[in-house]
């Protein structure tokens, strides 16, 4: 198993005013900072963290932004490993796009279950800041061991990747002390479509081999239509005001996944667009809670 983790003193703690090239560029991340961002600077502006937008997404709360960097590099300076590359070396140089792949690792309680989460970007970028690392670090608050997927854009690649990445935490499951039982998938936008579509699909139809599906799915915010009668438990949610997805496309898939028998949970909120991410200050604030006890549920079957 490959891990990269760098040690050393801490420093003063990143501030909403931090540069995002500082960031980038922090001796703790070891050459990996880059992936925290997007790697094509053509979708985000900012120079600091306070600044910092994401092309198609909204309620970039910055304080979150900086909590999560900071408990990176805390965890990073006392040694804890924080990333995982899912590729060999050997991978890596026959294809280089798969440099810019890997784990970041948010963990929780030791032998806990684990879930994996995927941003959304279009296709195009992988919007994490606001999409999966939010999220991950609010999973592994609750004791769940969290990964957020940095992966290749384009969806046959990126299910690709999240399909290895499922194999790499399953093959190495002691090592990173987690539970491989009933996981979960989240997603968000084009990262929800992933998650769907391993859950329909399975690892195995993206060359990640025979896995166990997930018992959950957490989707936000995709207009996806289709399902099978095998997908897994399903819970989404998105805002009445999204302009990229409908969320009367949503609602009208997790009813008929319902009516086949699928167990499902669907909630929209007012006021919102589309990228909310953990929704905190708006009408959706807490729907992780929600989404958290539609997963244990889940266990308990």
């Amino acid at each position: 198993m490959q891990n990269k983790t760098a040690v050393q003193n801490k420093t003063e703690p990143f501030t909403r005013n931090t540069k995002i090239e500082e960031v980038i560029n922090a001796p703790s991340f070891d050459g990996f900072g880059r992936l925290l961002f997007p790697m094509d600077e053509y979708y985000y502006s900012g120079d600091t963290l306070e600044e910092l937008q994401l092309t198609y997404y909204s309620h970039i709360d910055p304080d979150e932004t900086v909590e999560i960097v900071n408990t990176l590099r805390d965890r990073a300076a006392d040694g804890h490993p924080i990333f995982y590359d899912i590729y060999t070396d050997e991978e890596k140089a026959a294809d280089p796009a798969k440099a810019d792949t890997g784990l970041f690792f948010f963990k929780g309680t030791p032998g806990e279950k684990f879930a994996i989460c995927n941003a959304g970007g279009a296709f195009a970028y992988v919007g994490a800041m606001q999409d999966s690392f939010p999220h991950a670090l609010e999973l592994s608050k609750k004791g769940y061991n969290a990964f957020a997927l940095i992966y290749r854009p384009g969806a046959q690649t990126a299910c690709e990747d999240l399909a290895r990445a499922i194999r790499f935490i399953f093959d190495h499951a002691d090592e990173l002390e987690v539970d491989t039982d009933c996981y979960s998938l989240w997603g968000g936008s084009a990262g929800a479509r992933m998650a769907a579509w391993l859950g329909s699909y399975g690892a195995e139809a993206f060359g990640g081999g025979n896995l166990p599906r997930p018992s959950a799915v957490i989707m936000q915010y995709t207009g996806l239509s289709e399902y099978s009668e095998s997908d897994p438990p399903t819970y989404a949610c998105v805002g009445d005001r999204d302009g990229i997805a409908n969320w009367r496309v949503m609602q009208a898939r997790l009813g008929a996944m319902q009516e086949a028998g699928i167990d499902t949970e669907f909630h929209v909120y007012s006021g919102l667009g589309h990228g909310f991410g953990l929704g905190t200050g708006t009408s959706a604030e807490g729907w992780i809670n929600d989404a958290v006890s539609f997963w244990k549920k889940q266990m308990k079957k």
